[in-house]
Protein backbone atom coordinates (compact mmCIF):
# COMPACT_ATOMS: atom_id res chain seq x y z
CA UNK A 1 0.00 0.00 0.00
CA UNK A 2 2.80 2.28 0.58
CA UNK A 3 3.37 3.29 -3.17
CA UNK A 4 -0.32 4.59 -2.84
CA UNK A 5 -0.15 6.47 0.14
CA UNK A 6 0.08 9.84 -1.97
CA UNK A 7 -3.27 10.10 -2.74
CA UNK A 8 -4.81 10.61 0.85
CA UNK A 9 -1.94 12.81 1.26
CA UNK A 10 -2.84 15.09 -1.08
CA UNK A 11 -6.32 15.10 -1.04
CA UNK A 12 -7.57 15.11 2.72
CA UNK A 13 -6.20 18.14 3.11
CA UNK A 14 -9.27 19.74 1.09
CA UNK A 15 -11.78 18.07 3.22
CA UNK A 16 -12.45 20.71 6.07
CA UNK A 17 -14.46 17.75 8.20
CA UNK A 18 -11.68 15.14 7.66
CA UNK A 19 -9.05 17.82 8.80
CA UNK A 20 -11.19 18.02 12.03
CA UNK A 21 -12.36 21.89 11.76
CA UNK A 22 -16.62 20.32 11.91
CA UNK A 23 -18.17 20.08 15.31
CA UNK A 24 -16.21 16.66 15.89
CA UNK A 25 -12.93 16.92 16.40
CA UNK A 26 -11.37 13.85 18.09
CA UNK A 27 -9.82 11.84 15.11
CA UNK A 28 -13.36 11.74 13.36
CA UNK A 29 -13.00 8.54 11.10
CA UNK A 30 -15.45 8.32 8.24
CA UNK A 31 -16.48 5.37 6.50
CA UNK A 32 -19.92 6.07 5.33
CA UNK A 33 -18.53 7.17 2.08
CA UNK A 34 -21.32 5.37 -0.09
CA UNK A 35 -24.34 6.86 2.08
CA UNK A 36 -22.62 10.18 1.12
CA UNK A 37 -19.72 11.62 0.16
CA UNK A 38 -17.39 14.27 2.05
CA UNK A 39 -16.76 17.49 0.10
CA UNK A 40 -13.79 19.71 -0.85
CA UNK A 41 -12.93 23.02 -0.45
CA UNK A 42 -12.78 23.28 -4.07
CA UNK A 43 -16.70 22.02 -4.05
CA UNK A 44 -17.53 24.43 -1.16
CA UNK A 45 -16.10 26.99 -2.58
CA UNK A 46 -18.09 27.05 -5.75
CA UNK A 47 -20.98 26.77 -3.67
CA UNK A 48 -20.47 29.96 -2.03
CA UNK A 49 -19.31 32.18 -4.82
CA UNK A 50 -22.04 31.50 -6.78
CA UNK A 51 -24.43 32.28 -3.96
CA UNK A 52 -22.21 35.32 -2.80
CA UNK A 53 -21.61 36.79 -5.94
CA UNK A 54 -23.18 35.02 -9.03
CA UNK A 55 -26.95 34.10 -7.53
CA UNK A 56 -29.55 35.13 -10.17
CA UNK A 57 -32.24 32.85 -11.73
CA UNK A 58 -31.02 31.25 -15.12
CA UNK A 59 -32.16 31.50 -18.87
CA UNK A 60 -34.85 33.83 -18.31
CA UNK A 61 -32.89 37.77 -17.40
CA UNK A 62 -31.43 40.13 -19.82
CA UNK A 63 -29.42 41.20 -16.87
CA UNK A 64 -25.49 40.77 -16.94
CA UNK A 65 -25.69 38.88 -13.12
CA UNK A 66 -28.68 36.10 -15.44
CA UNK A 67 -26.53 35.61 -18.12
CA UNK A 68 -23.09 34.87 -15.36
CA UNK A 69 -25.32 32.43 -13.69
CA UNK A 70 -27.02 31.05 -16.81
CA UNK A 71 -22.83 30.62 -18.55
CA UNK A 72 -21.91 28.91 -14.77
CA UNK A 73 -24.92 26.28 -14.96
CA UNK A 74 -24.88 25.42 -18.64
CA UNK A 75 -21.19 24.68 -18.63
CA UNK A 76 -21.66 22.08 -15.78
CA UNK A 77 -23.96 20.79 -18.03
CA UNK A 78 -20.91 20.65 -20.19
CA UNK A 79 -18.48 19.27 -17.98
CA UNK A 80 -20.93 16.55 -16.99
CA UNK A 81 -21.43 15.40 -20.20
CA UNK A 82 -17.65 15.37 -20.57
CA UNK A 83 -17.59 13.56 -17.56
CA UNK A 84 -19.64 10.72 -18.99
CA UNK A 85 -18.49 10.63 -22.31
CA UNK A 86 -21.33 11.65 -23.83
CA UNK A 87 -22.11 12.88 -27.42
CA UNK A 88 -23.89 16.29 -26.18
CA UNK A 89 -24.53 18.37 -23.48
CA UNK A 90 -28.10 18.55 -24.49
CA UNK A 91 -28.38 15.13 -23.27
CA UNK A 92 -27.84 15.71 -19.72
CA UNK A 93 -30.77 16.71 -17.99
CA UNK A 94 -30.31 18.20 -14.30
CA UNK A 95 -32.75 16.62 -11.66
CA UNK A 96 -32.99 16.76 -7.95
CA UNK A 97 -31.44 13.41 -7.67
CA UNK A 98 -31.00 10.36 -9.25
CA UNK A 99 -34.28 8.68 -7.64
CA UNK A 100 -35.70 11.58 -9.69
CA UNK A 101 -33.93 10.17 -12.88
CA UNK A 102 -35.04 7.14 -12.95
CA UNK A 103 -38.79 8.37 -12.16
CA UNK A 104 -38.26 10.90 -14.77
CA UNK A 105 -37.82 7.85 -17.11
CA UNK A 106 -40.30 5.76 -15.37
CA UNK A 107 -43.08 7.99 -15.97
CA UNK A 108 -42.59 9.73 -19.38
CA UNK A 109 -40.65 6.74 -21.39
CA UNK A 110 -42.00 3.89 -19.39
CA UNK A 111 -45.66 5.32 -19.73
CA UNK A 112 -45.27 6.11 -23.51
CA UNK A 113 -43.41 3.07 -24.63
CA UNK A 114 -44.32 0.38 -22.32
CA UNK A 115 -47.84 -1.79 -22.63
CA UNK A 116 -49.84 -4.10 -20.46
CA UNK A 117 -48.00 -7.63 -20.10
CA UNK A 118 -44.46 -5.99 -21.27
CA UNK A 119 -41.91 -6.82 -18.78
CA UNK A 120 -39.14 -4.84 -16.76
CA UNK A 121 -36.47 -7.03 -15.65
CA UNK A 122 -34.47 -5.69 -12.79
CA UNK A 123 -32.29 -7.63 -9.88
CA UNK A 124 -32.89 -8.51 -6.16
CA UNK A 125 -29.90 -6.40 -5.48
CA UNK A 126 -31.31 -3.03 -6.56
CA UNK A 127 -31.45 0.03 -4.34
CA UNK A 128 -35.43 0.96 -3.62
CA UNK A 129 -34.81 3.55 -5.85
CA UNK A 130 -35.01 1.70 -8.95
CA UNK A 131 -37.62 -0.82 -7.39
CA UNK A 132 -40.53 1.59 -6.14
CA UNK A 133 -40.59 3.34 -9.57
CA UNK A 134 -41.20 -0.02 -11.70
CA UNK A 135 -43.96 -0.91 -9.13
CA UNK A 136 -45.91 2.24 -9.44
CA UNK A 137 -45.96 1.84 -13.08
CA UNK A 138 -46.63 -1.70 -13.03
CA UNK A 139 -49.82 -0.90 -10.90
CA UNK A 140 -50.96 1.57 -13.27
CA UNK A 141 -50.26 0.06 -16.70
CA UNK A 142 -50.34 -3.80 -15.98
CA UNK A 143 -46.30 -4.81 -17.21
CA UNK A 144 -44.68 -6.97 -15.27
CA UNK A 145 -41.59 -7.00 -13.05
CA UNK A 146 -39.14 -9.70 -13.29
CA UNK A 147 -35.94 -10.14 -11.04
CA UNK A 148 -32.49 -11.48 -11.57
CA UNK A 149 -31.21 -13.51 -8.72
CA UNK A 150 -27.50 -13.69 -7.22
CA UNK A 151 -25.06 -16.46 -7.41
CA UNK A 152 -23.86 -18.08 -4.50
CA UNK A 153 -20.92 -15.35 -4.43
CA UNK A 154 -22.94 -12.70 -3.91
CA UNK A 155 -22.72 -11.71 -7.72
CA UNK A 156 -25.46 -11.30 -10.44
CA UNK A 157 -26.50 -14.56 -11.89
CA UNK A 158 -26.17 -13.98 -15.67
CA UNK A 159 -27.32 -17.45 -16.80
CA UNK A 160 -30.63 -16.49 -14.94
CA UNK A 161 -30.99 -13.17 -16.13
CA UNK A 162 -30.33 -14.88 -19.89
CA UNK A 163 -33.07 -17.24 -18.89
CA UNK A 164 -35.88 -14.51 -18.15
CA UNK A 165 -35.16 -12.20 -20.87
CA UNK A 166 -37.94 -12.66 -23.69
CA UNK A 167 -39.08 -10.85 -26.36
CA UNK A 168 -42.14 -9.14 -23.83
CA UNK A 169 -38.76 -7.28 -22.31
CA UNK A 170 -39.26 -3.77 -22.79
CA UNK A 171 -36.35 -2.79 -20.21
CA UNK A 172 -32.83 -4.12 -17.94
CA UNK A 173 -32.93 -1.83 -15.16
CA UNK A 174 -30.15 -2.04 -13.09
CA UNK A 175 -27.31 -0.54 -10.95
CA UNK A 176 -23.43 -0.64 -11.98
CA UNK A 177 -22.51 -1.43 -8.18
CA UNK A 178 -24.17 -2.64 -5.59
CA UNK A 179 -24.20 -0.75 -2.55
CA UNK A 180 -24.86 -3.48 -0.35
CA UNK A 181 -22.93 -6.58 -2.10
CA UNK A 182 -20.23 -3.99 -3.28
CA UNK A 183 -20.01 -6.21 -6.75
CA UNK A 184 -19.71 -4.45 -10.35
CA UNK A 185 -22.90 -5.49 -12.60
CA UNK A 186 -21.20 -6.70 -16.99
CA UNK A 187 -23.17 -3.80 -18.13
CA UNK A 188 -21.76 -4.04 -21.30
CA UNK A 189 -22.98 -7.81 -21.72
CA UNK A 190 -26.82 -7.05 -20.31
CA UNK A 191 -26.60 -4.23 -22.99
CA UNK A 192 -25.98 -6.54 -25.91
CA UNK A 193 -28.46 -9.01 -24.51
CA UNK A 194 -31.32 -6.25 -24.14
CA UNK A 195 -30.24 -5.04 -27.30
CA UNK A 196 -30.60 -8.18 -29.29
CA UNK A 197 -34.56 -8.63 -27.93
CA UNK A 198 -35.13 -4.50 -28.88
CA UNK A 199 -35.16 -3.60 -24.91
CA UNK A 200 -33.68 -0.83 -23.86
CA UNK A 201 -31.28 -0.45 -20.45
CA UNK A 202 -31.05 2.17 -17.92
CA UNK A 203 -27.90 2.10 -15.36
CA UNK A 204 -28.31 3.09 -11.86
CA UNK A 205 -24.48 4.27 -11.95
CA UNK A 206 -24.92 6.09 -8.31
CA UNK A 207 -22.18 3.98 -6.65
CA UNK A 208 -19.74 4.10 -9.58
CA UNK A 209 -19.12 7.47 -10.70
CA UNK A 210 -16.82 8.84 -7.85
CA UNK A 211 -14.59 5.16 -8.47
CA UNK A 212 -14.19 4.17 -12.04
CA UNK A 213 -14.52 6.22 -15.09
CA UNK A 214 -17.87 5.87 -16.93
CA UNK A 215 -18.58 6.42 -21.22
CA UNK A 216 -21.86 5.83 -22.03
CA UNK A 217 -20.62 5.92 -25.44
CA UNK A 218 -18.28 3.03 -25.07
CA UNK A 219 -20.91 1.34 -22.59
CA UNK A 220 -24.34 1.60 -25.40
CA UNK A 221 -26.73 1.85 -22.71
CA UNK A 222 -29.20 4.02 -23.43
CA UNK A 223 -30.20 5.49 -19.83
CA UNK A 224 -27.74 6.35 -16.67
CA UNK A 225 -29.06 8.07 -13.54
CA UNK A 226 -26.21 10.01 -11.39
CA UNK A 227 -25.74 11.46 -8.31
CA UNK A 228 -23.93 14.67 -7.22
CA UNK A 229 -23.64 13.74 -3.06
CA UNK A 230 -22.58 10.37 -4.32
CA UNK A 231 -19.18 11.72 -6.00
CA UNK A 232 -18.23 14.42 -3.51
CA UNK A 233 -20.55 16.95 -4.82
CA UNK A 234 -23.64 18.74 -2.78
CA UNK A 235 -26.69 17.42 -1.98
CA UNK A 236 -30.32 17.74 -3.90
CA UNK A 237 -28.57 17.40 -7.55
CA UNK A 238 -28.57 14.92 -9.99
CA UNK A 239 -28.87 13.93 -13.37
CA UNK A 240 -30.13 11.60 -16.37
CA UNK A 241 -27.82 10.76 -19.34
CA UNK A 242 -29.76 9.41 -22.40
CA UNK A 243 -29.43 9.68 -26.18
CA UNK A 244 -31.13 12.93 -27.98
CA UNK A 245 -33.16 10.52 -30.48
CA UNK A 246 -34.52 9.07 -27.38
CA UNK A 247 -35.04 11.93 -25.39
CA UNK A 248 -37.06 13.39 -28.37
CA UNK A 249 -39.88 10.91 -28.07
CA UNK A 250 -40.04 11.60 -24.61
CA UNK A 251 -42.77 13.60 -22.99
CA UNK A 252 -42.03 15.67 -19.93
CA UNK A 253 -42.23 14.32 -16.88
CA UNK A 254 -43.28 17.83 -14.71
CA UNK A 255 -44.77 20.81 -16.14
CA UNK A 256 -44.86 24.32 -15.44
CA UNK A 257 -42.28 27.15 -16.10
CA UNK A 258 -39.14 26.78 -17.42
CA UNK A 259 -40.36 23.56 -19.68
CA UNK A 260 -42.22 25.83 -22.00
CA UNK A 261 -41.89 27.39 -25.39
CA UNK A 262 -45.26 28.56 -25.75
CA UNK A 263 -48.28 28.49 -23.15
CA UNK A 264 -52.13 28.72 -24.76
CA UNK A 265 -55.03 28.89 -22.85
CA UNK A 266 -55.46 24.78 -23.62
CA UNK A 267 -52.44 23.62 -25.13
CA UNK A 268 -48.50 24.38 -24.65
CA UNK A 269 -45.23 23.51 -26.61
CA UNK A 270 -42.00 22.28 -25.10
CA UNK A 271 -38.65 23.82 -24.97
CA UNK A 272 -35.89 22.00 -26.89
CA UNK A 273 -33.67 19.57 -25.36
CA UNK A 274 -32.62 19.14 -22.23
CA UNK A 275 -34.86 22.07 -20.54
CA UNK A 276 -38.64 20.37 -21.60
CA UNK A 277 -37.49 18.15 -18.59
CA UNK A 278 -36.43 20.48 -16.55
CA UNK A 279 -39.36 22.11 -15.18
CA UNK A 280 -39.03 25.26 -12.72
CA UNK A 281 -36.07 26.68 -11.28
CA UNK A 282 -32.99 24.50 -11.16
CA UNK A 283 -31.11 23.90 -8.24
CA UNK A 284 -28.33 26.16 -9.94
CA UNK A 285 -25.31 26.65 -7.10
CA UNK A 286 -25.83 22.44 -6.65
CA UNK A 287 -25.30 22.05 -10.66
CA UNK A 288 -22.47 24.34 -10.45
CA UNK A 289 -20.83 22.33 -7.37
CA UNK A 290 -21.47 19.08 -8.95
CA UNK A 291 -19.28 19.98 -12.08
CA UNK A 292 -16.42 21.11 -9.53
CA UNK A 293 -16.59 18.19 -8.11
CA UNK A 294 -16.33 15.50 -11.23
CA UNK A 295 -13.49 18.47 -12.24
CA UNK A 296 -11.75 17.31 -8.98
CA UNK A 297 -12.53 13.41 -9.07
CA UNK A 298 -10.55 14.03 -12.65
CA UNK A 299 -7.57 16.02 -11.71
CA UNK A 300 -6.80 12.79 -8.86
CA UNK A 301 -7.31 10.21 -11.94
CA UNK A 302 -10.31 8.18 -11.63
CA UNK A 303 -8.62 5.01 -12.72
CA UNK A 304 -5.47 6.25 -10.06
CA UNK A 305 -8.61 5.97 -7.36
CA UNK A 306 -9.86 2.78 -8.68
CA UNK A 307 -6.46 1.14 -8.54
CA UNK A 308 -5.90 2.72 -4.49
CA UNK A 309 -9.42 1.73 -3.72
CA UNK A 310 -9.12 -2.06 -4.99
CA UNK A 311 -5.91 -2.12 -2.77
CA UNK A 312 -7.54 -0.67 -0.23
CA UNK A 313 -10.75 -2.57 0.11
CA UNK A 314 -8.80 -6.36 -0.42
CA UNK A 315 -7.02 -4.84 2.78
CA UNK A 316 -9.81 -4.21 4.92
CA UNK A 317 -11.53 -7.53 3.62
CA UNK A 318 -8.84 -9.28 5.01
CA UNK A 319 -8.78 -7.77 8.04
CA UNK A 320 -12.53 -8.21 8.44
CA UNK A 321 -12.52 -12.06 7.73
CA UNK A 322 -10.31 -13.16 10.60
CA UNK A 323 -12.95 -11.99 13.05
CA UNK A 324 -14.67 -14.53 14.69
CA UNK A 325 -18.69 -15.12 14.34
CA UNK A 326 -18.25 -12.43 11.12
CA UNK A 327 -20.55 -12.94 7.82
CA UNK A 328 -19.69 -10.70 4.83
CA UNK A 329 -22.31 -10.12 2.11
CA UNK A 330 -21.31 -10.11 -1.30
CA UNK A 331 -17.74 -11.44 -3.05
CA UNK A 332 -14.55 -11.15 -2.28
CA UNK A 333 -12.77 -8.68 -3.53
CA UNK A 334 -9.94 -9.50 -6.48
CA UNK A 335 -7.29 -7.68 -6.89
CA UNK A 336 -7.31 -5.93 -10.27
CA UNK A 337 -11.40 -7.12 -10.56
CA UNK A 338 -13.80 -4.00 -10.16
CA UNK A 339 -15.64 -4.19 -6.68
CA UNK A 340 -17.17 -1.37 -4.74
CA UNK A 341 -14.96 -0.22 -1.83
CA UNK A 342 -17.01 -1.34 0.73
CA UNK A 343 -17.98 -4.44 3.18
CA UNK A 344 -21.35 -4.97 4.53
CA UNK A 345 -21.43 -8.05 7.59
CA UNK A 346 -23.38 -9.04 10.12
CA UNK A 347 -21.84 -10.39 13.48
CA UNK A 348 -23.78 -13.78 15.15
CA UNK A 349 -25.54 -12.96 17.77
CA UNK A 350 -25.30 -8.97 17.36
CA UNK A 351 -27.21 -6.44 15.96
CA UNK A 352 -26.28 -4.02 13.43
CA UNK A 353 -27.17 -0.78 15.03
CA UNK A 354 -25.45 -2.18 17.93
CA UNK A 355 -22.23 -2.05 16.48
CA UNK A 356 -22.25 0.93 14.61
CA UNK A 357 -23.51 2.86 18.11
CA UNK A 358 -20.52 1.67 19.87
CA UNK A 359 -18.19 2.51 16.75
CA UNK A 360 -20.31 6.29 16.62
CA UNK A 361 -18.87 6.14 20.38
CA UNK A 362 -15.34 5.86 19.21
CA UNK A 363 -15.97 8.39 16.53
CA UNK A 364 -16.08 6.00 13.75
CA UNK A 365 -18.74 6.39 11.38
CA UNK A 366 -20.53 3.27 9.82
CA UNK A 367 -24.09 2.66 7.99
CA UNK A 368 -26.52 0.53 9.64
CA UNK A 369 -29.94 -1.03 8.62
CA UNK A 370 -31.31 -2.44 5.37
CA UNK A 371 -29.37 0.47 3.12
CA UNK A 372 -32.38 1.04 1.28
CA UNK A 373 -32.10 -2.83 -0.61
CA UNK A 374 -34.64 -4.98 1.71
CA UNK A 375 -34.97 -7.76 -0.85
CA UNK A 376 -31.40 -8.79 -0.48
CA UNK A 377 -31.70 -8.84 3.29
CA UNK A 378 -34.61 -10.85 2.89
CA UNK A 379 -32.72 -12.87 0.55
CA UNK A 380 -30.45 -13.27 2.83
CA UNK A 381 -32.72 -13.91 5.84
CA UNK A 382 -31.40 -10.90 8.21
CA UNK A 383 -33.29 -7.29 8.96
CA UNK A 384 -30.36 -5.45 8.52
CA UNK A 385 -26.67 -5.63 7.89
CA UNK A 386 -23.61 -3.17 9.00
CA UNK A 387 -21.44 -1.41 6.17
CA UNK A 388 -17.89 0.05 5.98
CA UNK A 389 -17.23 2.10 2.86
CA UNK A 390 -14.18 3.41 2.12
CA UNK A 391 -13.35 5.94 -0.57
CA UNK A 392 -9.83 7.89 -2.08
CA UNK A 393 -9.30 9.83 1.41
CA UNK A 394 -9.44 6.76 3.64
CA UNK A 395 -6.10 5.26 4.78
CA UNK A 396 -4.83 2.21 6.46
CA UNK A 397 -4.53 3.61 9.54
CA UNK A 398 -8.23 4.09 9.39
CA UNK A 399 -8.87 0.64 8.86
CA UNK A 400 -6.54 -0.62 11.75
CA UNK A 401 -8.50 1.33 14.14
CA UNK A 402 -11.63 0.48 12.88
CA UNK A 403 -11.32 -2.92 13.10
CA UNK A 404 -9.59 -3.27 16.41
CA UNK A 405 -12.24 -0.87 17.63
CA UNK A 406 -15.14 -3.32 16.31
CA UNK A 407 -13.20 -6.32 18.10
CA UNK A 408 -13.62 -4.62 20.72
CA UNK A 409 -17.20 -3.48 20.79
CA UNK A 410 -17.95 -7.26 19.92
CA UNK A 411 -16.15 -8.42 22.78
CA UNK A 412 -18.03 -5.64 25.18
CA UNK A 413 -21.71 -6.26 23.74
CA UNK A 414 -21.28 -10.03 23.86
CA UNK A 415 -19.67 -10.19 27.62
CA UNK A 416 -22.84 -7.79 28.71
CA UNK A 417 -25.49 -9.46 26.58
Amino acid sequence: MSDQISIPELTRKDFPLLNKEGEIKNNLIYLDHAATSQKPKQVINALVNYYSYQNANVHRGAHQLSAIATQKFENARQVTSKFIGSNSAKEIVFTRNATEAINLVAFSWGNTFIKENDEILISLMEHHSNIVPWQLLSKKIGCKIKFIGITKNGELDLEDAYKKLTDKTKLISILYTSNTLGCCNPIKKLTEMAHNVGAHILVDACQTLAHQKINVSELGIDFLAGSSHKLCGPTGCGFLWSKEDILEQMPPFLGGGEMIQDVGKYESSWADLPHKFEAGTPAIGEAIGMAEAMKYLENIGLEKIKNYENKLINYLFNKLITIKGIKILGPKPIVDKNRAPLVTFNIEGLHSNDIAEMLDASNICIRSGHHCCQLIHKYYQINSSARASLSFTSTVEEIDIFTKTLIDSIKFLKDNS
